[in-house]
């Protein structure tokens, strides 16, 4: 480590160029290599939770084009690094200097991996306190004065009065060297200006007004908001003596501020439910049963026409929990088959290769099965070459004869297929001879979609073709340009903007290589068992058991507005595999909700491309341990489809508290917002939003009441997204996708992804608003923009009085939430939906209480007609309500050495907001009474 952190001169190779001499070093901190000189600064540098591996020797594509150069294999290493699989190609000057850097960015990869998360969320926050101080120490002699201490303050987008910030520094200036503040002063001024005034609140409120919890309250609080069970005074004692830094206070066996809030932002109180993170469905059901995560063009790391194929990327995708890859299988020089897409320039890589890193990373993570998607368009004898190939190095994970389904007409179970591998692929029609070596199969990929789209007529011209697939490639645009919104410079429509030209010759020219059908070799057919691919023309159950139908995009939207009950029967027994459309030449990614709502299990995404579609597949697969298959609502599974539905409703009260966010890279004084989304059925698709805060990243004060109806939460997803609030638009800063059912009630943290330390603070409560009273709903009411039983969900809204903090916060005309309507979205997020502001009325029920009256529901666009999906009356829903309450501040962890908690206390209870919000108080008092108080509440 002291050999890295000194630094080390090495070569850094790139393509086209001799190679430049750089200075590479590890920070002090560990956390990532940099290297100088750089025209990219602060870009300059690989984080090591980012790197993938590191393989010595010259085995990458860059060593391998430098073929010329003599270069030592001792002296050569590469660094996989980040989502697209980035390599750093290395040349040290002697082998040793090689080792010492292999050597220690394993043990620092396998440190990482290793570390559990409370360690790790410590660790990066006391990194980035240190970056934070060393940032505002202009002059490096390690000390910040008053005046370094202000500009801090506004770059952290921190606005307390000089007099508060003064009075912080003076009491957190302990040593002699009155004036400054050295690193550990620093810390402690941090940790006063960083006080969370709402968890000081909630500890008072519990505490009967006293600056600690006892066991026993502490157990209260556990069990009346975090819905705790099994709450044992052990488990209690053991939160204080991990949690509290005091030591006086573990010795007394109470938890304190600073204890309590370093439990509050701890991994237990995470908004992610822990039991997800771990396999806790049924997995002995049929496959069918399943929703499988699935990648398409597996091999790519970027669009379809120019980037690389690399065999890294199976090893990624299979260790992210993907169960499903794709392989497109080519004729190669000497016999040897290869593994590119068709007909373009992208990269080939041999299938050896790609075999081999499947078998070597398939089941390290779990060991459920992976599906092979075989794409054949390789010769009989390079087929034969495939199949020789995948005996070898599967082995006996592709030995299928002692897998027991139970029922001959089902599909085996995950369970059952722990450890194998099944290949998806065609297979030679039975009433073919069992002694024939080969045969005729029809031939279907992407490129069908492309070809029958381009027969508008018999005399089309090549003028008409190239316009027609020209408008196909520009809707393609507009439509990732709205679905990327959320970074609109993400690499899939820079991607497509780089690649239409090309894209667009390339596509022509395929047509003139199609076949419809091709031969198909004995050994390479009896590889496929309960995975044979069959042409999705037409949906039909002709009670065979093990077809895949595969779908383009394309026709399963159509399958799903034409046949969708027909669709969902058929997905009750077999599996059905949706792909891009071949006019994704950018690798951009499709919406997977409407396909996932009919029940299809094997929806594939381009792994490579980042942005909202994969963050909702994130989501939906993290649900059982991120193992690649989670269990289908039992309603999917089996059973008739009915005409009317058992409502059963549900609710549940979100109370957001707080966030914290600084824009690291632009470090500009924000106006944040906060807008949540419901993603799942279209009648439950919807979008609401807090107002702005103005000229506060750091700890903006909401105190917002969001309400949604889920009518079936099963597989509805939560999008909690923030923004910073702009006179001509808004920009991005963070997200964080979650599925429905893995929220947790009580006072929970939601982590931004990307974002260090920052945070939203929720506080969940999910009742059920009906019981056991189910209710029979048409099908169609469903979709109606104010369905009949509307008024029933009214009555039952438990919205708070607005509070003075809500009143003196809420901005006036650029507030974009304030009265804002939902916005229905659509089933294809094709178009974006604009809020219409209107105010709405608070009216007083019959006990006198202030309640918001329901926002009306945006009519839902012509683009999504109701006839045509009745899909979603075809389950047993449950209906939630979602509640959020959006009130205070952002925070961070508080280090362990806090000072000045009086003067902290004191000035904190100071501000009319704090007192208001001291309500919490009268709501939590003794025992049993407080339970039912918060209840009522």
């Amino acid at each position: 480590m002291s050999v890295m952190q000194s630094g080390t001169q090495m070569v850094k190779l790139k393509s086209g160029t001799k190679g430049l001499v750089r200075l590479f070093y590890l920070d002090e901190h560990r956390t990532c290599i940099r290297w100088r000189p750089s025209r990219k600064s602060e870009k300059a540098k690989i984080v090591i939770d980012s790197i993938y591996k590191v393989t010595e020797g010259r085995q990458s594509e860059i060593f391998h084009r430098h073929a010329e150069g003599n270069f030592d294999p001792s002296c050569c290493f590469t660094i996989y690094h980040g989502n697209h699989m980035e390599l750093l190609d290395l040349i040290t000057s002697n082998p040793e200097e090689a080792r010492t850097w292999i050597t220690g960015l394993k043990y620092l990869m396998a440190g990482i991996s290793d570390e559990d998360s409370l360690a790790k969320r410590q660790r990066t926050h006391d990194h980035w306190v240190k970056q934070t101080f060393e940032e505002a120490d202009k002059n490096g002699d390690g000390l910040l004065n008053i005046e370094e201490i202000h500009q801090l303050m506004h770059k952290l987008n921190v606005n307390l009065p000089r007099r508060k910030v003064r009075q912080m520094f003076q009491e957190a200036d302990t040593d002699e060297n009155q004036g400054t503040l050295n690193f550990e002063e620093f810390s402690v001024f941090y940790k006063m200006m960083s006080l969370r005034r709402d968890l000081y609140l909630l500890l008072l409120s519990y505490s009967d007004k006293k600056d600690h919890l006892t066991v026993e309250e502490l157990a209260q609080f556990l069990k009346v908001e975090q819905k705790m069970n099994n709450v044992t005074p052990e488990y209690c004692l053991d939160i204080i003596q991990k949690f509290e830094v005091s030591e006086e206070n573990k010795k007394q066996n109470v938890l304190g501020i600073e204890g309590f809030t370093n439990f509050m932002r701890s991994p237990a109180c995470d908004i992610f439910n822990p039991l997800h993170c771990e396999v806790h469905q049924d997995m002995d059901q049929p496959l069918c049963n399943y929703f499988i995560a699935s990648s398409h063009n597996t091999y790519l790391t970027g669009d379809q026409l120019l980037s690389q194929s690399r065999v890294e990327m199976y090893a990624r995708v299979l260790q992210d929990g993907c169960r499903c890859i794709e392989v497109d299988c080519w004729d190669g020089p000497d016999g040897e088959p290869v593994v590119h897409h068709g007909y373009t320039l992208t990269s080939k890589i041999l299938f050896r290769d790609v075999a081999e890193t499947i078998n070597k990373y398939a089941f390290i993570k779990n060991e459920f099965p992976v599906i092979l998607s075989i794409e054949n368009h390789c010769s009989i004898q390079q087929q034969k070459k495939i199949a020789q190939y995948m005996k070898e190095i599967f082995g006996d994970k592709l030995d299928l004869s002692s897998v027991v389904a139970g029922d001959s007409r089902q599909l085996p179970s995950p369970q059952n297929l722990k450890g194998k591998i099944l290949v998806k692929g065609k297979k030679l029609p039975c009433s073919l001879g069992a002694d024939a070596e080969e045969g005729e199969v029809s031939d279907e990929d992407s490129a069908d979609e492309i070809e029958d789209d381009c027969k508008l007529n018999n005399g089309a011209t090549e003028r008409q073709v190239e316009s027609f697939i020209r408008t196909k490639l520009e809707s393609l645009i507009k439509e990732s340009q709205i679905r990327d919104k959320e970074d609109p410079d993400s690499f899939t429509v820079r991607a497509l903007l780089k690649a239409t030209h090309g894209g667009l010759n390339v596509n022509l020219n395929r047509l003139a290589h199609r076949r419809r059908t091709v031969k198909l070799c004995r050994a390479l057919s009896d590889l496929v068992v309960y995975t044979n691919s069959v042409a999705a023309q037409d949906i039909v159950d002709d009670g065979s058991t093990g077809n895949v139908l595969s779908f383009s995009e394309t026709r399963a939207h159509q399958a799903v507005q034409q046949k969708a009950e027909q669709f969902m029967l058929y997905n009750q027994k077999q599996l059905t595999r949706v792909y891009p459309s071949a006019y994704r030449i950018d690798s951009s990614n499709f919406n997977p909700l409407p396909y996932w709502n009919v029940g299809c299990q094997l929806v594939a995404l381009n792994y490579q491309s980042e942005g909202r579609v994969m963050q909702l597949n994130e989501a939906k697969f993290r649900v059982n341990g991120n193992c690649g298959y989670v269990l289908k609502p039992q309603q999917m599974c089996k059973g008739n489809v009915p005409l009317y539905i058992s409502y059963c409703k549900c609710q549940a009260f979100q109370k957001v508290s707080s966030y914290e966010v600084v824009k690291t890279q632009e470090r500009k004084i924000i106006d944040p917002f906060v807008e949540v989304e419901i993603i799942g059925l279209p009648v439950d698709c919807c979008k609401d939003q807090t107002r702005v805060v103005d000229d506060n990243g750091f700890n903006p004060v909401w105190e917002e009441t969001l309400t949604f109806t889920v009518h079936m939460p099963e597989i509805a997803l939560v999008r909690f997204l923030v923004w910073d609030h702009d006179p001509i638009g808004r920009d991005f800063v963070g997200q964080r996708t979650l599925a429905f059912s893995s929220l947790v009630p009580g006072y929970r943290h939601v982590y931004l992804e990307g974002l260090t330390e920052a945070s939203i603070f929720v506080h969940i409560i999910i009742n059920d608003i009906y019981g056991k009273n189910k209710q029979l709903i048409g099908l169609r009411g469903l979709f109606n923009k104010n369905p009949k039983h509307s008024s029933a969900e009214t009555s039952g809204h438990c919205v708070r009085k607005r509070s003075i903090g809500d009143r003196i916060l809420r901005r006036t005309a650029s507030a974009p939430a304030k009265g804002r309507k939902k916005s229905k979205m659509g089933y294809l997020e094709a178009t974006e939906i604009k809020d219409s502001a209107s105010e709405p009325t608070d009216l007083k029920d019959k006990e006198g209480v202030v309640r918001r009256t329901s926002r009306s529901l945006q009519a839902r666009p012509a683009s999504m007609p109701v006839d045509k999906y009745l899909l979603v009356g075809l389950f047993w829903f449950t209906n939630v309500r979602l509640l959020m309450e959006m009130e205070l501040l952002a925070w961070w962890v508080f280090s362990p050495h806090f000072q000045g908690r009086t003067t902290a206390r004191s000035m904190f209870l100071e501000t009319s907001v704090c007192k208001d919000q001291c309500r919490l108080s009268n709501r939590h008092k003794g025992g049993k009474s407080r339970s039912n108080s918060t209840q009522q509440s």
